[in-house]
């Protein structure tokens, strides 16, 4: 599989496929975790069959134009847990902590 040449995250979009540690497609990327002006990439959102997921930059192990691959198995991937009912408790609180964060476009 190619997935192309290697990319910053400032240019990771929305729907490219997030692959675990064996290879595996766990989903595609919903957001990036940033903040731009400082240059600070916390990690990624993927959207998969059993919900979104919450990775940190430290188990992406790199990105690519048309991939980003995990250090994570499925079994890893899986147990994070889904990123909106583990990490807030609505929808407000959801949007307050993600857009501190921003798009991660510059």
């Amino acid at each position: 599989m190619d997935e192309g040449a290697p990319i910053a995250y400032t240019v990771l979009g929305t729907g490219v496929p997030v692959y675990a540690a064996g290879g595996e497609q766990l989903g595609t990327v919903a957001r990036v975790l940033a903040e731009p002006n400082e240059d600070i990439f916390h990690g990624v959102i993927v959207a998969g069959p059993s919900g979104e997921r919450e990775v940190a930059a430290a188990d992406v192990r790199s990105l690519y134009e048309h991939g980003v691959d995990l250090a994570l198995g499925v079994d890893e991937f899986n147990a994070l847990g889904d990123a909106r009912t583990d990490h807030a408790s609505s929808d407000a609180e959801w949007g307050q902590l993600h857009g501190r964060y921003g798009t991660g476009e510059a």
